[in-house]
């Protein structure tokens, strides 16, 4: 396995660095200084969808919903599907000839069961009907570790797993990762080719691809092991001098991390009232630092739309867009390719909603219809019942019903063998809203394992620890300071817990030390609590270090196992589970 995976990165760089050797202009082609039977410009299209996340069937609840503004009101729109995103894509393309798709990273991982029972497979396969040639990886691409990244890239049979069809064995993906800032500390060198470039009748366009370099901090400590993540913009403007001296003036980077737009509605004009005032976050300074030889900066991560311009180091507005998640969105950049200049003249962009009022592509379908079939007796089995939509990611607020939830499963799951008192949820890891609707035949309010399976994908083992009142504060502060001073990644508590956020303050005063009540009493600073989180906590994901401190660890049940076990449990038919309150922290301010 470790050779055939070693072979195949060595010949995807030899290829890489061969296609950038060859970069002159296709036969018939005259010099730059002249515009030959193509004419001095061309017009380009790309199209581009990022963090996908495995998601081939529509997305249920708020997931599957797109914002838009209809006579001065926002609605939701069902949006999404691969069947319907091949056919939007297919009708974009018709439009250009001269189109490149590509991804912005997370094609995969953290996906619903169709794609992850098979390692994702299904979707590195709809990607390639979908004619993509290139995306980054993101950081989810890193879930499995970057042994199963590789075996995704250039293909074989999973190493516990086996091939699914041992007839027809795994082939890999036929479109390239780029990893540019990723680099392996074995080697030295990048996991994978930092760029690609794309020839479009002698126009030559560039593509840099790097990860957000939080991805150690939202990511499995061994998925990322033996990795280092580099600076994002640095990185681009290495590789932007590199595309240079090989001729390549046309630059596009792809950038898996990304703002958050001040709107939610998908085509707002976030550059109002002046360019990029409508956006904010990590993106805002890798774009400023980006090198303005770099034309269009196409971003992900963060699940939101917009399309902005924020300024380069010259002051010079640039294109920078995302197109939400979950292939709810297309972005569609068209540019001026001058061939004097071998530069990009002229840019423009939108976002194109994925609506499901187009014919279902007929390849997708059998492609979808096949994994469905081997899948169906996991995915429909009953787990639960519920009375009504229990929102997570869809709430909208920082503390929601299904993380509540979540949180109330894996103290119970823990409760009797380990003695937990109080559990945390990590709220990224809340993926979806358990909607009421039904998705299939199961009937409105029936939970199947898909549907379960579709909120908690991770498969991340429950680990109860000891943790003194003093650490428990601590983690509740390091909600709003340190690595999340900027971004606040609030807990998901469980029932036992209760403080009060003052908004008007900064950073860890923001929790009221003296609000916060365990199983209604004082938190005691001394006294030791048994506390459960998942793994990916206790290893100090999304900057909660105090965890990493917690005594006598001890290893539980899968989550997901956890979540099922007590939907089963607190719910019947005729006495199905209701939303929690979600009022568990007050927000004061």
């Amino acid at each position: 396995m470790a050779t055939r995976l070693r072979r195949g990165l060595t010949l995807a760089l030899a290829a890489g660095l061969a296609s950038l050797v060859g970069l002159a202009a296709p036969a018939g082609a005259q010099a730059a200084s002249g515009a030959g039977p193509y004419g001095p410009t061309v017009d380009l299209q790309i199209l581009a969808v990022n963090d996908f996340h495995g998601n081939l069937e529509p997305p249920a609840g708020s997931a599957g919903q797109i914002t838009l503004l209809r006579d001065g009101q926002q609605v939701r729109v069902p949006a999404g599907g691969a069947e319907y995103l091949a056919t939007h894509l297919r009708q974009a393309r018709a439009a250009n000839p001269n189109t490149v798709v590509v991804g912005v990273g997370d094609l995969i991982g953290a996906s619903p069961l169709l794609s992850a029972a098979f390692h994702d497979e299904p979707t590195i396969q709809a990607m390639d009907l979908l004619g993509m040639e290139t995306s980054p990886v993101g950081n989810h691409e890193f879930d499995e570790g970057k042994r199963e990244l590789l075996r995704v890239q250039y293909g074989g049979c999973h190493p516990d797993d086996g091939c699914y069809d041992p007839e027809h064995p795994y082939p890999g993906a036929r479109f390239r990762y780029l990893a540019a800032n990723v680099v392996d500390e074995a080697t030295g060198a990048p996991l994978l080719p930092p760029f690609w470039v794309k020839n479009i009748r002698g126009a030559r366009v560039g593509f840099i691809g790097v990860v957000t370099k939080d991805t150690p901090n939202v990511t499995t400590a061994e998925g990322t092991k033996g990795l280092r993540f580099l600076d994002e913009a640095e990185t681009i403007n290495k590789y932007a001098q590199v595309l240079r001296r090989l001729g390549v003036r046309a630059i596009v980077a792809l950038v898996h991390e990304g703002g958050v737009a001040a709107s939610p509605v998908y085509d707002y004009d976030c550059d109002a009232p002046t360019p990029g005032a409508g956006v904010t976050g990590p993106i805002v300074d890798i774009a400023e630092r980006v090198d303005p030889e770099v034309d269009v900066i196409l971003t992900a991560h963060t699940h939101n739309a917009y399309v902005c311009t924020i300024p380069d180091p010259s002051g010079r507005p640039r294109l920078v867009a995302q197109g939400a998640s979950f292939g709810r969105l297309i972005t569609d950049v068209d540019v001026t390719y001058d061939r004097r200049t071998r530069d990009i003249r002229r840019v423009k962009a939108r976002n194109i909603v994925v609506t499901r009022d187009v014919p279902k592509d007929p390849a997708m379908s059998q492609l979808i219809q096949r994994y469905q079939k081997l899948i169906e007796p996991i995915a429909n089995r009953v787990v639960g019942y519920i009375g009504a939509d229990i929102l997570g990611r869809g709430a909208g607020t920082p503390e929601t019903p299904l993380g509540d939830l979540i949180a109330d499963a894996q103290v119970e799951a823990t409760r009797e063998r380990f003695k937990a008192e109080v559990a945390f949820m990590n709220p990224g890891g809340v993926r979806s809203d358990l909607a009421y609707a039904a998705s299939g035949a199961e009937g409105d309010g029936v939970v199947t394992y898909a549907e379960a399976f579709a909120v908690q994908p991770f498969g991340n083992v429950l680990v109860a620890m000891d943790l003194t009142g003093a650490q428990i504060l601590k983690l509740l502060q390091q909600q709003y300071s340190e690595a999340n001073a900027a971004s606040p990644r609030v807990l998901q508590p469980s029932e036992a817990v209760r403080y009060t956020v003052d908004l008007t303050r900064t950073g860890a005063d923001r929790i009221v030390a003296d609000s916060v009540r365990i199983n209604g009493q004082p938190l005691d600073l001394a006294r030791v609590y048994k506390v459960t989180v998942n793994e990916f906590l206790a290893g100090g994901g999304d900057g909660f270090t105090v965890l990493k401190e917690g005594r006598n660890p001890q290893r539980s049940v899968p989550d997901l196992d956890a979540f099922v076990a007590y939907l089963g449990a607190h719910s019947s038919p005729d006495r199905p589970l209701q939303p929690p309150k979600a009022d568990r922290i007050t927000f004061l301010g």
